[in-house]
């Protein structure tokens, strides 16, 4: 829950007189009631509620005031995650007691909330090499725009960078199709400056320490921590280049900012007609990865929406440049696999990087390695039915970020408690 230091008019408009305020758009608050069904408490627990849900909406741009019976603000947003330019759900992050409850006002308002933020999504592209970069929210790059190609990097730091208050991750936009991670030690978001210099270029300023943290994983020839990948048959063809081609296996690439507020950031990123390597297929992937606050973790949903013709293996990664630690494979709960390491997966392997993997009971079929060398490689995968929507969470945490994780039996708990977290249901009503 976080406290806001609500103005005297707000405070005197709470529970009744709120309707005639003017920051208030409706003349009608509802009532959220949250029904926590575990037997744990939640600990920002991210809840969607559907837009079909609520009645009265004001016209215009609103935002929503969701208030406790202590006068404590909620924080919430409104997403539209299909571009029609129409929110579709509501957001919102809270803490719940053990089988408790806790009930919700909600009002319009026709300003946003100072809510602190907590997620964020960070993306830049310059259309030239002597041209600054540019905040974007959406591209498209095609299979002979590569770095060696066109002579220049297009993107602050090489892709859409996403983070929380725990943790930082980057997706490799420009063909190479890696995850990568930033070590945070603070809870701040990090500066939007991030992988541009002064004068407005690109710049790998972010492989240096600074006050918020810096790029710590070392990724190599694997598809980083939550990476997708897939098996044809035997053979461990690579979605996209690696560093120094020039031209990708994939016709297009197109990545689209579908979410960005204080406690929910979203993306879509889709591989249009990917061919692998000596094969005479196509696919088209989808993946959207997500991410809510409080957990060193993202969530992502992939699916491959073309092109399976039935001995293909769907793959989802974790780096393994440090083999000191062989990979563990965990049940958690009733619905979910954990794959972790707990190595030194850092540069020059100067600090402890403890990742994992949770993905779903219900299509996992086991682990593999990847091959030592080639195109894909120093990998671990989960190995998933190719056929489903799969939607998982890849774990990423650090010594610095918080010193416990140095202890092996620390983070494999952690890992369990996360997914207990994320099986907790809550029953919403709406009235």
């Amino acid at each position: 829950m976080i406290k806001k230091g609500i103005s005297a008019l707000s405070v005197a408009c709470l529970w009744g007189t709120l309707f005639s305020c003017q920051s208030s758009t409706s003349s009608e608050a509802q009532e959220i009631t949250l029904k926590n069904r575990s037997d744990i408490a939640l600990t920002d627990k991210a809840i969607a509620v559907n837009r079909s849900e609520f009645s009265n909406i004001p016209d215009g741009e609103v935002y929503p005031l969701l208030l406790t019976q202590n006068g404590d603000t909620i924080a919430a947003q409104l997403d539209d995650l299909d571009g029609d330019n129409k929110w579709d759900e509501l957001l919102l992050v809270t803490n719940l007691p053990a089988n408790g409850e806790q009930v919700l006002q909600l009002t319009w308002v026709n300003a946003p909330l100072n809510h602190t933020i907590r997620t964020n999504i960070r993306f830049g592209k310059r259309s030239g090499k002597d041209i600054p970069l540019r905040p974007a929210t959406s591209d498209t790059i095609y299979a002979n725009q590569m770095e060696k190609s066109i002579g220049y990097q297009p993107y602050q730091t090489d892709g859409p960078s996403w983070e929380n208050d725990k943790v930082g991750f980057r997706h490799y936009l420009d063909g190479r199709n890696s995850k990568d991670l930033f070590g945070k030690k603070t809870t701040a978001m990090s500066p939007d400056s991030v992988g541009i210099s002064k004068t407005g270029a690109v710049e790998d300023n972010y492989h240096v320490m600074r006050d918020w943290g810096r790029d710590i994983m070392a990724v190599g020839s694997s598809v980083g921590i939550g990476g997708v990948a897939m098996m044809v048959g035997d053979s461990f063809p690579r979605i996209g280049i690696i560093a120094g081609d020039t031209v990708s296996n994939v016709e297009s690439t197109s990545f689209q900012i579908l979410a960005r507020g204080p406690v929910h950031s979203k993306m879509q990123i889709s591989y249009n007609n990917w061919k692998p390597a000596n094969t005479d297929r196509s696919y088209t992937i989808t993946e959207n990865p997500a991410i809510t606050p409080g957990m060193y973790a993202y969530q992502n949903t992939v699916e491959v929406t073309s092109g399976l013709t039935g001995d293909e293996t769907l793959l989802i990664g974790m780096n393994n440049l440090d083999e000191t630690f062989p990979l563990e494979e965990m049940q958690v709960g009733d619905n979910w696999v954990a794959l972790l390491t707990h190595d030194s997966e850092t540069y020059n392997k100067e600090w402890l990087l403890p990742l994992a993997l949770l993905v779903p009971k219900s299509a996992y079929l086991g682990y593999t390695a990847s091959p030592k060398t080639g195109p894909v490689s120093q990998a671990w995968f989960a190995k998933l039915k190719p056929t489903e929507k799969v939607t998982y969470y890849a774990i990423g945490t650090w010594e610095l970020s918080d010193e416990h994780f140095k202890n092996l039996d620390y983070f494999r708990n952690y890992v369990k408690q996360l997914a207990q977290q994320l099986d907790a249901k809550v029953d919403v009503s709406v009235k």
